[in-house]
C-alpha cells in the first residue's frame, strides 16, 4: 500500500448528535475507521476533551462550537454540519484557525416543504384544535372555520431552496403564491414577488424560510403580526429568532390569527428529557414541533452521505467546494505528487512570497490553484515528491500563514 502523509487509521472523526449511519458508511467506504460516535450532544467540558485530538467533527444543531471549543481543538481540520444552518458554529473563530466548515444546504429541502404544506392543510381545517378537544373527551363536529387549501394565498418569506420547493407544491394544490426576498428572484410557476407589507396583508398563510442574521432577528414582531390578514396563519420552520414568540402569543390570544405552526424557538431544550417551555403551549390551535422540519429518514440519510463526502474530499485532496467559510476550490487528484495546502490571511504579498520560496529552492510546480475571500486565501500547490517536506517547512514560515498541510 502506498505511503500517505497521515495513515487514515490515525485520522479521527468525532460524530455527535446521532448523525445518520450513512455518514459512518461513507467515511468507512473511503478508508476512515477511527470514528468516535455519540447519539447526543456533549456537555461543554466533555466536548472540549473529546475534540482535543479530533481532526474532523460532525454535528447537528445542538452542539455549539464556540471560540473556547475551537481553542481546545488543536488538531481540528474541518467541521461538518449535518444540517442546513451553521449558526451553531462560530465561523469567524473557525476561519481564523484555518478550519473549513461544510453543511448540507439542500438535502432536507423537500422534508421541510412537506411539513409546511401538511401543517397548512391541518390548520385550515382546524384539526389541531379539534384533535386537542377530542383528547379531552370533547366533540367538535362542525364545518365552521374549516377551509380547503385550494384557492388560498400562500406568502413565502425567503425564496431560497425551501421556499421555491414549497412554492411548486403549493401551486400544484391550487394555491396562489406570492413571496418576498431581499434580492429579486425569478419566480417558479405563477408565483409573484411582492413587498413584505403586501404579503402580510393579503396572504391566508405566511411561511418563513429565512436564515438567522441580524436583519432577521424578530423580523415578525407585534407590528408585522398586526399587518397580517385577520384569521390568517403563521408558520415558522426557519430559525427560532425570527419570530417574537410573546407577540405571537398575544396575536393568538386576541384571535387576530386563526392558528400557527412553530418548529423552531429562540431557546430549545438541550435534550429530549428536558422540559420545553413556551407561552404557546396554552393554545390548542398551534402546532408545536421540536425542530424536526428536516428530520425525515430520507433527509437525514441524504445529509449524512453529502456532508461526509465533503469531509472526505477535503481530507483526501483539499477540495473545499461549498464550504461556508473557505474559498471554493474544486481540485483534481494528484497521483505521484505531493500537495501543499496553504491557508493564509488575505493580505497583499502572500502569493509572491510563496512563489519566491519555490524559486529560491529550485522547486518545480506542476499545478497551482488559488482562491480568496474577504478573510483568507487558499493556495494549493502540487510539486514533486522529493520537495514536499522542504516546501511545507518554508511555506509555514511565511508571515500571516494560518495553516499549511501536506498531502501525499
Amino acid at each position: 500500500m502506498a505511503k500517505t502523509s497521515l495513515d487514515k487509521a490515525k485520522i479521527k472523526f468525532l460524530l455527535l448528535e446521532g448523525v445518520h449511519q450513512s455518514a459512518v458508511d461513507a467515511l468507512q467506504a473511503a478508508g476512515y475507521s477511527n470514528i468516535d460516535y455519540y447519539q447526543k450532544a456533549l456537555p461543554d467540558d466533555e466536548l472540549k476533551q473529546k475534540i482535543a485530538d479530533a481532526h474532523f467533527v460532525g454535528i447537528r444543531s445542538r452542539t455549539q462550537l464556540t471560540d473556547d471549543v475551537f481553542d481546545a481543538a488543536k488538531k481540528l481540520i474541518a467541521v461538518g454540519c449535518f444540517c442546513i444552518g451553521t449558526n451553531q458554529v462560530n465561523l469567524q473563530a473557525a476561519t481564523e484557525r484555518g478550519i473549513a466548515v461544510f453543511n448540507a444546504p439542500f438535502s432536507n429541502t423537500r422534508s421541510v416543504a412537506e411539513l409546511v404544506i401538511a401543517e397548512a392543510i391541518l390548520l385550515l381545517r382546524g384539526i389541531a384544535e379539534k384533535n386537542a378537544a377530542a383528547h379531552r373527551g370533547e366533540w367538535m363536529k362542525s364545518a365552521v372555520g374549516s377551509y380547503e387549501i385550494r384557492g388560498k394565498r400562500l406568502g413565502i418569506i425567503g425564496y431560497g431552496s425551501i421556499g421555491m420547493q414549497l412554492s411548486v407544491i403549493a401551486e400544484s394544490l391550487g394555491m396562489e403564491v406570492c413571496f418576498t426576498d431581499v434580492v429579486n428572484k425569478l419566480p417558479l410557476g405563477n408565483a409573484v414577488q411582492v413587498s413584505l407589507g403586501e404579503l402580510l396583508a393579503t396572504s391566508d398563510i405566511v411561511s418563513l424560510h429565512v436564515p438567522e442574521t441580524a436583519s432577521t432577528q424578530d423580523m415578525i414582531g407585534a407590528g408585522e403580526l398586526a399587518q397580517m390578514k385577520p384569521g390568517s396563519i403563521l408558520i415558522n420552520a426557519s430559525r427560532g429568532t425570527v419570530v417574537d414568540i410573546d407577540a405571537l402569543a398575544n396575536a393568538l390570544s386576541d384571535a387576530h390569527l386563526s392558528g400557527a405552526a412553530i418548529d423552531v424557538f429562540p431557546e430549545e431544550p438541550r435534550g429530549n428529557n428536558d422540559e420545553f417551555i413556551s407561552p404557546l403551549r396554552e393554545f390548542d390551535n398551534v402546532f408545536l414541533t421540536p425542530h424536526i422540519g428536516g428530520s425525515t429518514m430520507e433527509a437525514q440519510q441524504n445529509i449524512g452521505s453529502e456532508v461526509a463526502d465533503k469531509l472526505v474530499k477535503y481530507s483526501d485532496n483539499g477540495t473545499t467546494t461549498s464550504s461556508v467559510n473557505f474559498p471554493d476550490v474544486a481540485l483534481p487528484a494528484h497521483p505521484g505528487k505531493h500537495r501543499i495546502l496553504h491557508v493564509h490571511r488575505n493580505v497583499p504579498g502572500i502569493l509572491s512570497a510563496i512563489n519566491q520560496i519555490f524559486s529560491d529552492n529550485q522547486i518545480n510546480i506542476s499545478g497551482q490553484y488559488l482562491q480568496t475571500n474577504d478573510k483568507i486565501g487558499y493556495v494549493v500547490i502540487d510539486i514533486d515528491k522529493a520537495s514536499g517536506a522542504l516546501a511545507q517547512e518554508k511555506l509555514s514560515e511565511i508571515p500571516d500563514t494560518i495553516r499549511c498541510r501536506l498531502l501525499f
